[in-house]
């Protein structure tokens, strides 16, 4: 019996050669002809031809000590073969970008996938407000090569060089190389926050030149801007940063 509407018709795949192309705004499409790549843990949704995946954690001894002492907990798989992998995280918003001999520092949480070609590494905020939050941490991303990163609804991208930028640490994605980060503390301080406060005591302050992606949301809590593992109640410290 004929199968009649749209579906079929409407949500064929994507025909790309490109490494990294959207499938659609929520779904990426890797080509695994042009090499190994890296994927969050449990991000495949499909795949076909041959492709093999293998748990890599944290990816070596450095970072799963710097894992377990941050809290950082960004865990990769590396994906092998041929074939087309389909790769996807909670229906969020995917955005693809290419990085030339450059590096960008992105929230472990909104890391998707990205080409072997690039070295990665957690890293810890050198910030002079950070002491005061226990430390913020974020995963740097350098070399030549795609990056797949995921945001919830549509981000905006600040130039920081055109006007002194600040954004909630829980909505910040990612910055480019070039960039400088601080943690700027409101007027109202630390007990306004411990007592529950307004919520945006905290902001991240940054400069330089380049750019800082921004969602529309604060969510991005987990796998990035975090202390150094104090839970707090009552919108403290933990509550802004675990």
């Amino acid at each position: 019996m004929p199968i009649h509407g749209t579906l079929f018709s409407d949500f064929q795949e994507t025909a790309a050669r490109e490494p990294f192309v959207l499938q659609n705004k929520k779904l990426l499409k890797v080509q695994m002809g042009y090499g190994p790549v890296w994927a969050k843990s449990g991000s495949m949704v499909a795949y076909q031809g041959d492709v093999h995946f293998q748990n890599k954690g944290s990816g070596g001894l450095g970072r799963i000590v710097k894992s377990a002492m941050t809290g950082e907990g960004v865990s990769m798989m590396e994906c092998t073969g041929q074939g087309e992998l389909f790769v996807a995280d909670g229906a969020a918003d995917v955005q693809v970008f290419y990085l030339e001999n450059d590096m960008v520092s992105v929230n472990g949480a909104s890391v998707l996938a990205f080409s072997s070609s690039i070295e990665w590494d957690i890293h810890r905020l050198q910030a002079r407000g950070a002491a005061m939050t226990g430390g913020l941490y974020n995963v740097s991303l350098r070399g030549t090569g795609y990056v797949a990163v995921t945001t919830q609804g549509e981000p905006v991208a600040l130039d920081v060089a055109s006007a002194p930028t600040f954004a909630d640490a829980q909505a910040v994605v990612l910055w480019t190389g070039g960039v400088s980060a601080d943690i700027r503390v409101d007027t109202g301080g630390l007990s306004s926050i411990v007592r529950g406060g307004t919520g945006e005591t905290f902001q991240m302050a940054f400069g330089g030149q380049g750019y800082v992606i921004v969602q529309p949301s604060e969510t991005v809590v987990s796998g990035g801007h975090q202390e150094n593992r104090t839970k707090s109640s009552g919108g403290g410290l933990g509550g802004l940063f675990g």
